[in-house]
């Protein structure tokens, strides 16, 4: 094999790295986040800090990759921008961390099964997706949604046995282990649910969004700024108690500088950089590799098991995401089916004109 050979090789398995790095970065973000909130931590002050050590991160790459990008925005884009970071961070965020902190982090992973269907359900409604329900591809796809309900019923509604965590040691040692109520834990899962619906129409609404903000990077940038000031105001508004402002060397803080320095410039990074180069279908598919990762290390960084409705419920989801993306890629093939069908040779235009 020669050298060029194995470049092209190379090349060919980088996606496949950056989307297992990306889906374990935001693993550690469930897991980070959980901890931190199980030891006290204020999930509205939490947010805002995590935003403002992101927002320092981004800047300087900002300035130094895109500087153009950022003078020529408009007005308007400033304003779309402001809008999204409201929505997919500042709301969207706010609503996943009391989430987590309701149920478990295994629990908030699993929920990101649920957005690529959500988001395949509001492009449904904006007219971006078509379903033809008398053939298989659409079949799927509705098929896909009911799954998806389903998993997110047995997930609130159904806990079953309690299945004990393997190893008595954890890296994290919390006060409180699976002390959810039962209100609390179908609170926690309507704001999961809650949270992919809205981290579905902020997807739908970011290809608006991008087609006169060009840089993904200046959007990321922008939204995460926008989001810290935002965060800051909620913040305030909720919890206006100096003692709780107070950051010290625990796991709070390891949190914060974790999801400011991996989740946001390199997940977030990532993600988009996965989708141009294999395209959105593909970093769906990874998506359960984030639940596995949440797993794995709820079991040796926190005293947190998991129950069976929770597997029951995290499969069902799974099997949804996968019959949407089955759904569409059948509907692709056929769809390239169909151009190759009408295309006329050449050779026969040729013939005909003869």
């Amino acid at each position: 094999m020669s050298l060029d050979d194995m470049e092209k090789k190379m090349d060919s398995k980088k996606p496949y790295f950056g989307a297992l790095v990306c889906q374990l970065t935001f693993a550690g973000m469930s897991l980070f986040s959980k901890a931190a909130f199980v030891s006290g931590m204020n999930t509205y002050i939490f947010l805002f800090y995590r935003q403002a050590f992101g927002s320092i991160v981004l800047l300087p790459l900002t300035i130094y990759f895109a500087r153009k990008e950022m003078r020529s925005l408009s007005k308007a884009d400033v304003m779309k921008i402001f809008l999204q970071g409201l929505l997919g961070f500042t709301i969207g965020l706010n609503v996943y961390g009391l989430g987590v902190k309701y149920t478990s982090a295994t629990l908030g992973a699993a929920a990101f099964n649920c957005v690529p269907v959500t988001t395949f359900f509001f492009a449904l409604l904006s007219r971006m997706e078509k379903v033809n329900i008398r053939k298989a591809s659409g079949m799927a796809k509705v098929g896909g949604i009911i799954l998806c309900i389903a998993g997110v019923a047995v997930l609130a509604f159904y806990k079953g046995p309690y299945l004990k965590p393997l190893f008595n040691f954890h890296l994290f040692q919390t006060q409180q282990s699976h002390v959810s109520s039962k209100k609390e834990w179908i609170l926690g899962c309507f704001l999961l649910f809650l949270t992919c619906l809205t981290w579905g129409l902020w997807y739908v609404l970011q290809a608006w969004v991008l087609r006169s903000c060009p840089s993904p990077l200046v959007l990321t940038f922008g939204q995460t700024f926008s989001s810290a000031i935002q965060s800051f105001v909620v913040a305030i508004a909720i919890e206006r108690n100096p003692s709780e402002w107070k950051l010290g060397w625990n796991i709070s803080l390891a949190a914060i500088l974790y999801c400011g320095t991996f989740v946001i410039p390199v997940g977030n990074y990532l993600s988009s950089w996965v989708v141009k180069k294999k395209g959105p279908v593909f970093q769906a598919v990874t998506t359960p590799f984030n639940l596995i990762f949440t797993l794995i290390g709820s079991e040796f960084l926190l005293n947190d098991g998991i129950s069976l409705g929770s597997i029951i419920g995290a499969i069902l989801l799974v099997l949804s995401l996968y019959s949407v993306l089955w759904g569409k890629k059948k509907e692709a093939s056929c769809f390239d089916t169909e151009n190759n069908t009408n295309v006329v040779p050449t050779e026969t235009k040729t013939l005909n004109n003869i």
